[in-house]
């Protein structure tokens, strides 16, 4: 009798495990536990009018020509970053990461404001979805002003896009932020663009064409309030991209994101 009770505890013990494991496993696959933070996201992924291309469809020497210097351009399957985005799931962050501190920045066209917190704190209590009408001033966005020697293990395991523009070299610029979130209009160098988890919209203008918006003013109230008004000829390109995908635009382009989910997502900027 008593051994039938070992032997039950001992069965349950292991479906509990298995359960345990199954959840964990189900969760990671669900945006690596970033979407825990909350069930809200936008479904809009809007219209793509730039080229989405494999990446062996396209040589260094074609991009160069066609694209560097000129457009944007999508490319899927550039590099394998399996092992980088296991990294960055929730929990892998977290215990890496949890006690240290991260810069956040005000989500605004100059980004004035910074704001030191523990990236525990951040995941925990910051990283949420931000409201249409929320100024730029007053939302905090964790991106770019990371710390290399404390983050250098990570981005260690990164594999950058190899088209690279001659006589540049890379810098990274790591991230993570909640649904609504995003970076109102600017631009700057040439680079690229590659989400880990989540869904990230861009819009871009090439520098010729400035676009409308108020420096304060969030990506997502851009979007709802003047958006739907612009006329044909002041549409921007845009796309929606997603694990996988990495998009490339090129130097002066004004571009302005929005996440659409909960995402984890670096850039590569090419100086």
């Amino acid at each position: 009798m008593e051994q039938n009770k070992v032997l039950l505890n001992t069965f349950t013990q292991f479906v509990l495990f298995c359960l345990i494991v199954l959840t964990a496993e189900q969760l990671s696959d669900d945006g690596g536990g970033w979407s825990l933070n909350s069930d809200f996201s936008l479904q809009d992924e809007g219209p793509c009018n730039i080229d989405v291309l494999d990446s062996s469809s396209l040589s260094h020497q074609q991009f160069i020509e066609r694209y560097a210097y000129s457009r944007p351009v999508i490319l899927r399957g550039l590099t394998d970053n399996t092992k980088f985005r296991s990294l960055c799931s929730r929990w892998s962050l977290l215990e890496e990461y949890g006690d240290r501190r991260v810069r956040l920045s005000t989500a605004n066209t100059y980004s004035y404001q910074k704001v030191d917190v523990p990236f525990q704190e951040y995941v925990d209590i910051l990283l949420r979805p931000q409201s249409a009408d929320a100024l730029g001033s007053d939302t905090l966005y964790f991106f770019g002003d990371n710390n290399f020697t404390e983050w250098q293990s990570l981005f260690d395991h990164y594999e950058s896009p190899p088209y690279v523009l001659p006589r540049t070299s890379g810098a990274y610029s790591f991230g993570i932020a909640g649904p609504g979130t995003g970076v109102p209009f600017h631009w700057h160098g040439p680079g690229y663009s590659e989400v880990i988890y989540g869904r990230k919209r861009w819009f871009l203008y090439p520098p010729h064409q400035e676009p409308h918006f108020h420096p304060n003013r969030t990506t997502l109230s851009w979007l709802t309030d003047t958006y739907p008004h612009l006329p044909v000829e002041e549409a921007p390109l845009e796309c929606t991209i997603r694990p996988g995908e990495v998009l490339y635009f090129p130097d002066r382009w004004w571009h302005a994101t929005l996440n659409l989910d909960t995402s984890v997502f670096i850039s590569t900027f090419l100086g």
